[in-house]
């Protein structure tokens, strides 16, 4: 399944906030700086989801706020 990431790097603290669906924010305290963000989304994203790191993959925006996320064996009963 895809979702689509509105992310916001160098937040104070850690939140998701589902939109919609398919459509998340994801607050991280990492900075924007050498893929330290993506891979805080990554495991926020897998922590919301209850899966494992690898089951989560950013396809595109990686250095943009909008990303593409690619969640492999999605649970519909998740949060």
């Amino acid at each position: 399944m895809r979702i689509f990431v509105t992310a916001k790097p160098d937040a104070k603290q850690e939140k998701i906030e589902r939109i919609d669906e398919n459509h998340f924010i994801v607050w991280v305290k990492e900075p924007p700086i050498k893929g330290k963000a993506n891979q805080a989304i990554i495991k926020a994203l897998a922590d919301f989801f209850n899966l494992p790191k690898s089951a989560i993959q950013i396809i595109s925006g990686f250095t943009s706020k909008q990303k593409t996320v690619e969640i492999k064996c999605f649970k519909m009963e998740n949060k």
